[in-house]
């Protein structure tokens, strides 16, 4: 039988990830807080690892910032950001 490897933290790698995007997309926690309806302080909180976050936040910050869902579950190497933003660029639709 096949054994799996789970990420003993998860939600550390989601808030580096949307932290990560959220940059790339140059705007502050305080724009994306507007964009999903929750506080400033919820935001920042979420990406400093006080607060956990429910499927419904991570699903609406997913939109908000125009990356995939299962894209904030990815870890990343420092050495893959570059390559990410500019794979993400390819993918994201235009308006």
């Amino acid at each position: 039988m096949k054994t799996l490897n789970f990420e003993p933290d998860i939600f550390a790698i989601i808030r580096q990830n949307i932290k990560r995007y959220r940059k790339q997309r140059k705007m502050t926690s305080e724009q994306l807080a507007e964009l999903v309806d929750l506080s400033h302080d919820f935001i920042r909180q979420i990406e400093s690892g006080k607060y956990n976050f429910s499927v419904d936040t991570l699903y609406k910050i997913s939109v908000a910032l125009n990356v995939r869902i299962d894209k904030l579950f990815e870890k990343q190497n420092d050495d893959d950001t570059d390559n990410n933003e500019n794979n993400e660029n390819k993918n994201t639709p235009t308006k």
